[in-house]
């Protein structure tokens, strides 16, 4: 029987660039930021590190040449480097690849980073995006794009459940509203300014009933992580971060071909939580799992992700968004960095910045004292790419 990864690897160090337009950094800069800051956490050398995954989504616009990039930027001589791109997934593959490698026993520590220049490729707005669609589906829907998708799982879920559409819209807000709150607290985030319910609400409508404050922004950013096998890890530190499960799943594209799905949930993310808490052993995610990052590249994919990772029962995240919840000082913080929301999208590097926020927090090391959570045990991180109907869903658990 395939055991998991449970408790076979710990992370050591890691490291994150502040996030946003960083029009003063190549995708070069950003890479050795990350990487400095996490050799200083993790206290080894260069020549320590026996592999490396390095996670990049826009390969012409970021680095150039694949893994090559990695070897050739950060000085790392004559060992393996993979590079990896799974859309949305992309930093937690790298993370995930680096895990395995030592969980098999074929490396001692490993190193996964993940970068992303995306403000260099001019991405933003509505953009048409039908890659998981296929080129035959972009000729038949060419004004596909993510803000009109989720927004249509939004309208869908304001209908199964009943919400008003001044309902809906103002538990949307409160989602934002928690993400930038938390946001202005953390000086790597891009957005650091909070707003009220009233400006959410009233301003420009991107796909309704999505406006502004419930969309994600574009940034650049990096991060990165040092792993090593459990049994050797406190020899490099006191206080490691132990990986629980890692989960990676791919919808079979049957939302999109029968009726079962309901419109107003990812199955996807329902799916891969479910294995990932079997492999972490959870049997309660809302009452053990003490902190979450996870993909709000728009409000309802926040609001429908508490549900479909059991945190929320189903057509019940209303109440509990209401109720602060998910609040830093509630019982299940969500985003406590401030989330995509706060810090933008840079693909390649999404994953581990979530991950990051999970191992300081864990640590009790979160940059401020005012962003530390009091006594989290387990954290969990989740990234989405694609569209509520066909999509890639990756979860991290973690742990002290």
């Amino acid at each position: 029987m395939a055991e998991g990864i449970k408790d076979k690897v710990a992370i050591i160090g890691m490291g994150c660039t502040k996030f946003g337009e960083l029009w003063d950094k190549s995708a070069d800069d950003l890479m050795v930021d990350a990487f400095k800051e996490c050799m200083e956490d993790a206290g080894i050398e260069k020549k320590a590190i026996n592999a490396a995954w390095f996670g990049v989504h826009f390969e012409e616009q970021s680095v150039g040449k694949g893994a090559t990039s990695l070897a050739l930027t950060l000085k790392l001589p004559f060992i393996p480097v993979t590079r990896t791109e799974n859309f949305c997934a992309t930093a937690t593959e790298a993370f995930r690849g680096a895990c395995y490698g030592v969980a098999s026993g074929a490396y001692d520590i490993a190193l996964a980073l993940g970068v992303e220049k995306l403000k260099d490729t001019g991405y933003g707005g509505l953009p048409g995006g039908p890659s998981l669609l296929g080129t035959k589906s972009a000729m038949i829907s060419p004004r596909f794009t993510a803000p009109g998708a989720f927004a249509m799982m939004a309208t869908r879920y304001f209908a199964v459940y009943g919400l008003k559409p001044d309902e809906g819209k103002r538990m949307l807000a409160k989602v934002s509203v928690k993400s930038h709150y938390n946001g202005a607290r953390n000086p790597k985030a891009h957005l650091r300014r909070e707003v009220t319910e009233e400006q959410i609400i009233n301003a420009p409508i991107i796909a309704w009933p999505l406006g502004l404050f419930d969309c994600c922004g574009v940034s650049d950013g990096s991060a990165a992580a040092i792993v090593t096998r459990a049994d050797m890890a406190k020899k490099f530190r006191p206080d490691p971060v132990y990986v629980k499960a890692l989960q990676v799943a791919l919808s079979s594209g049957e939302e999109l071909m029968y009726t079962k799905w309901d419109g107003a949930h990812v199955e996807t993310t329902y799916r891969a939580g479910k294995l990932a808490f079997k492999e972490a052993g959870v049997k309660n995610p809302r009452n053990e799992i003490s902190m979450a990052e996870v993909h709000d590249c728009f409000s309802i994919t926040e609001a429908v992700t508490m549900e479909d990772l059991q945190f929320s029962p189903r057509g019940k995240v209303k109440e509990d968004i209401e109720s602060g919840r998910f609040n830093h000082d509630g019982p299940q913080p969500i985003q406590p960095d401030g989330g995509l929301k706060c810090f933008g999208h840079p693909i390649g590097a999404s994953g581990l910045r979530m991950i990051y926020e999970m191992y300081k927090q864990l640590q009790g090391k979160a940059q401020l004292p005012e962003r530390q959570l009091k006594n989290p045990k387990l954290g969990l991180t989740h990234n989405l790419g694609g569209f509520p109907p066909m999509n890639i869903v990756s979860i991290a658990i973690v742990g002290s």
